[in-house]
C-alpha cells in the first residue's frame, strides 16, 4: 500500500512541474474530474476482501485524500444506481451529487462513505447528464472517470453518448475502470473511453493510479517543419492544435528554433488527438495526431518556404498600393501584399494581381526554397484631368482593335490627379448638363514612367 501511495504522489509532484512549466497561458490549466460512481445493485457482490463497493470506494477516496492536495485540480461526483431499488428499473437514476466547487473533497469523501448499492446501470444516461456537470470555463481540462462493475443494463448508447460530450468539447476522452467485468464485454466499453478491465484489487489500485497519472500528466513534443531536403529548418510560424474530434482551439504556438538549434519543445496533453494546421502561406495541415505518453513526440510537417519580393524602384507613389497574391489554379484571395514588402510562401506558383490602374497581372510567380523572386511594379506616370465641368467620364486602355475599361473618372470634380501605369489610352468624357451625346469629348494620351501628362477634355 505504500509503495503505490508514494508512486501516486510522485506522479502527483511530476504534473504540477510539469504544469507549472505550461507556456500557452497566462496562467495552467484547471483540470477538472469528474467521478462518475457505480452504486448499482451489483456493487454489493463480493470481490476477493470484501465487497466491491467497500473496495472501490476505499482505493477512490485514497486518492481523493493525494488530490486534496493539489492545486489547480477540481473534482466532483455523480452516482448511478444508488437511488431506486430494483425491481422495477428506474433508468433515470443517476445523480450529480457533489458538484465541482473548492475544499469539497470531504463532502465526496462522506458521500462515497454512506452510499447503499440499490438499483440498476443506466451509464449512457450518467453520462448524457454529465454534460451539465461542468461550469462553464474558459482555461479548464474535463475529466470523466467512469468506475463500473457492469455494462449498460438501459437502452441507451454508452459510446455515442460519450462521442456527443467530445465533439461539443465538454470532455476529453472519458477514462473507464471495470471492476472485475467479464473479458467477453470488454469491448462494449473501447469505444466509451480509455478502458481498463481489472480482475483483482491491486490491479484496481494500480489502475486508479495510472488514470489519474494519465488524466493530470503532460508531454512533450516537437513539430519539425521540413524543408526540401526534409531537414527542419523553417520556424517562426504560427502553429494552431485543434482538437481532431470537437474541432476546438486547444494550443496556439509560433514555431521556434531554440538556442541549441532545434525546434523548440512543447508541453502538451496527451490525451487529446489533434489536428495540426501550420500558418504558412498557403497553410498546411496534419490531421489525427496521436502523441504517446511519457515520451518525447515528433512531427514532421512539409512547408518548404521562399519569399516574393516586390518593389517599384525609382518612385514613392504606390507606398500604400496592394497586391492580390492567389495560388496558380485557385481562385481566392490567398494574401494581400504590400509594394516595399518581402513575404514568405510555400514552395510553389503563384498569380499576382496588382491592384494599380490599370491593374498588372504577373502570372506563373515561381517560389523556390529558401530564395526570393523579385517582382518590379513598373513605375509609374501621372495623368492631370481638366474638365470644364463636372461630368461623366471613363479611361479605357486603346489596343489596335478594342478598349478596354480600366477606371470611372469622379462626376463631381473638374480637376483630378490619377497615378497610371504607362501606356497608351483614351478618354471619353461629356458634362452633366450637356444633353446631346454629340459634346462627348475623346482624348487619346500617352503615360510615360517617371512624367505626368496633361489631359485637357474640352
Amino acid at each position: 500500500m505504500k509503495k503505490h501511495l508514494v508512486y501516486i504522489f510522485l506522479l502527483l509532484f511530476l504534473f504540477n512541474f510539469s504544469i507549472k512549466a505550461q507556456k500557452t497561458e497566462s496562467k495552467p490549466p484547471v483540470t477538472r474530474i469528474l467521478f462518475v460512481f457505480d452504486a448499482s445493485q451489483s456493487m454489493y457482490g463480493t470481490w476477493e476482501s470484501g465487497r466491491k463497493i467497500s473496495i472501490a470506494r476505499n482505493y477512490l477516496i485514497q486518492m481523493i485524500d493525494s488530490l486534496e492536495q493539489m492545486d489547480n485540480i477540481q473534482m466532483a461526483l455523480r452516482v448511478y444506481g444508488h437511488q431506486s431499488p430494483v425491481p422495477p428499473q428506474d433508468c433515470n437514476d443517476t445523480k450529480l451529487e457533489v458538484p465541482f466547487k473548492a475544499g469539497n473533497a470531504g463532502q465526496i469523501r462522506q458521500k462515497l462513505r454512506h452510499l447503499i448499492p440499490r438499483g440498476t446501470t443506466p451509464i449512457a444516461n450518467s453520462l448524457e447528464k454529465a454534460a451539465n456537470d461542468f461550469p462553464e470555463c474558459d482555461n479548464c481540462r474535463n475529466i470523466i472517470i467512469l468506475i463500473t462493475d457492469g455494462i449498460e443494463a438501459c437502452d441507451g448508447d454508452p459510446c455515442q453518448a460519450s462521442l456527443n460530450l467530445q465533439k461539443k468539447g465538454i470532455v476529453l476522452k472519458p477514462f473507464v475502470i471495470g471492476i472485475g467485468i467479464d473479458t467477453n464485454f470488454e469491448k462494449t466499453f473501447e469505444c466509451v473511453g480509455h478502458f481498463y478491465n481489472t480482475p483483482n484489487e491491486k490491479k484496481f489500485q494500480e489502475v486508479l493510479g495510472v488514470v489519474i497519472s494519465r488524466a493530470l500528466n503532460s508531454t512533450t513534443m516537437q513539430v519539425n517543419l521540413l524543408d526540401t531536403k526534409g531537414k527542419p529548418t523553417e520556424t517562426n510560424v504560427n502553429m494552431t492544435f485543434f482538437d481532431h474530434v470537437s474541432g476546438k482551439v486547444k494550443y496556439n504556438f509560433v514555431h521556434t528554433i531554440n538556442y541549441m538549434g532545434n525546434p523548440d519543445t512543447l508541453i502538451i496533453d496527451p490525451l487529446i488527438t489533434y489536428d495540426l494546421v501550420v500558418h504558412t502561406l498557403p497553410a498546411v495541415r496534419k490531421s489525427n495526431i496521436s502523441l504517446s505518453e511519457g515520451t518525447h513526440n515528433m512531427v514532421g510537417v512539409k512547408t518548404p518556404q521562399g519569399y516574393i519580393n516586390i518593389s517599384c524602384n525609382g518612385s514613392t507613389k504606390y507606398r500604400d498600393l496592394d497586391i492580390i497574391v492567389r495560388q496558380k489554379g485557385k481562385t481566392e484571395t490567398l494574401n494581400l501584399q504590400r509594394n516595399g514588402t518581402k513575404e514568405k510562401y510555400l514552395k510553389g506558383k503563384y498569380n499576382l494581381e496588382i491592384l494599380t490602374i490599370p491593374r498588372v497581372y504577373v502570372n506563373d510567380v515561381l517560389v523556390e526554397q529558401n530564395t526570393t523572386t523579385n517582382i518590379e511594379i513598373p513605375r509609374p506616370g501621372i495623368a492631370n484631368f481638366s474638365m470644364p465641368a463636372s461630368g461623366f467620364g471613363s479611361i479605357y486602355a486603346e489596343t489596335a482593335d478594342t478598349l478596354i475599361w480600366i477606371y470611372n473618372l469622379d462626376q463631381r470634380k473638374t480637376q483630378q490627379n490619377i497615378i497610371m501605369q504607362p501606356g497608351n489610352y483614351r478618354a471619353v468624357y461629356r458634362p452633366k448638363n450637356n444633353k446631346q451625346a454629340i459634346y462627348t469629348v475623346n482624348k487619346r494620351f500617352t503615360i510615360v514612367s517617371g512624367s505626368s501628362k496633361k489631359i485637357i477634355l474640352y
